[in-house]
């Protein structure tokens, strides 16, 4: 069993705090996913796991043991990179048995090794191939292999399908899933992609500027966000924010007393918009600017009476036109409230 704990965990470089004091703990067979924006610290704190970057506060520990000062190649863990780095003069089976031929592990484990991630990944016919004769898609899932064949107690992600197109994307996101499921190692993955978060993770971890804004499963983060930051990082197309100010006038249950002056933010995604008028909070008319057919969806982009700008996702084709005017609302249990500093109050 491969537990992995962060106990305030910080990295600085100079005097410029990257990381500050990260607590996490994972379970042994989790999948979680690190997200966030560019810089938040996403890949820095994969890279203090993997033993790539020194921790400059806080204790690390992999299976109860500390491993702060470990070396990365002691650590039992094997990383996967947004670039191959697969060597171009080797085929595909030398690339996966080089590191274990260099470690002179027996010849007959490790032909045992590789075939049998070759047999996991698919990719048995290509083991004689080159890297220049094998796709994107095929050229990740030997990365991958190389990474299975250490047998590691720990698999870290770093951004793996970052340089795959969309249709690779989806193929190499559903083949990471089903690996996870067919050898239920403890995996830890990198990504600013919020929809590779939610496919992916048992438990997602979503960082910025350094700090853990909030950790739990996917559907737990997207129908209970802790604050507005996470509301609006999580959910595609993102959620629609509307200032309002005065006292709790939708009605919605709040941890705390709302006062008659106070700002307030209402988060109500796309997809939660109600059109036709039967909705519990009346949001009024829509004046639409913008319409996206997407055959099974269709998305309008409009701005209310106030000038606030508000979109919906709505399932089907629908004939919707810019000019048009779009009665909308909300149902109360699909919406959220925030305060003028950010944080969720209803519960």
């Amino acid at each position: 069993m491969t537990t992995l704990s962060l106990t305030q965990v910080q990295k600085r470089f100079g005097a410029v705090e990257v990381i500050r004091g990260v607590d996490l703990s994972i379970t042994s067979g989790e999948f979680v996913v690190f997200v966030g924006p560019s810089g938040c610290g996403k890949s820095t704190l994969l890279r203090m796991i993997a033993g790539l970057e020194p921790i400059s506060g806080g204790e690390l520990s992999i299976g109860g043991v500390r491993m702060n000062d470990t070396a990365a190649s002691q650590r039992g863990i094997a990383m996967v990179f947004q670039s191959y780095a697969l060597y171009p003069h080797m085929s595909v089976y030398k690339n996966m048995s080089f590191g274990l031929e260099t470690a002179r592990m027996p010849r007959a484990e490790i032909d045992r090794r590789v075939r049998k991630a070759a047999e996991i990944l698919q990719i048995t016919p290509l083991l004689e191939r080159k890297p220049r004769q094998l796709s994107g898609g095929q050229r990740q899932r030997v990365a991958i292999g190389r990474a299975i064949v250490r047998d590691p107690k720990i698999f870290l992600f770093d951004e793996p399908l970052s340089n795959l197109d969309a249709e690779l994307r989806v193929q190499t996101r559903v083949e990471i899933a089903k690996l996870h499921a067919d050898i239920g190692a403890t995996m830890i993955y990198v990504t600013h992609d919020q929809v590779e978060a939610m496919t992916l993770a048992d438990r997602i971890v979503v960082l910025r500027a350094g700090i853990v804004e909030q950790h739990g499963t996917p559907l737990d983060i997207y129908n209970k966000p802790a604050n507005r930051f996470v509301a609006g990082f999580i959910g595609s197309p993102k959620m629609n924010f509307l200032d309002v100010i005065g006292a709790n006038r939708f009605n919605l249950p709040t941890r705390r007393t709302i006062d008659a002056g106070e700002t307030l933010t209402l988060g109500v995604r796309p997809e939660h918009v109600v059109t036709g008028g039967a909705a519990e909070i009346d949001l009024g008319a829509l004046a639409i600017i913008h319409v996206e057919q997407l055959g099974g969806q269709t998305i309008a982009y409009g701005r209310l009476a106030d000038g606030q700008p508000l979109n919906v996702v709505l399932e089907g084709q629908r004939r919707i036109n810019a000019g048009d005017s779009l009665p909308v609302g909300a149902m109360a249990a699909s919406c959220h409230l925030f305060a003028s500093d950010g944080l969720r109050l209803n519960s």
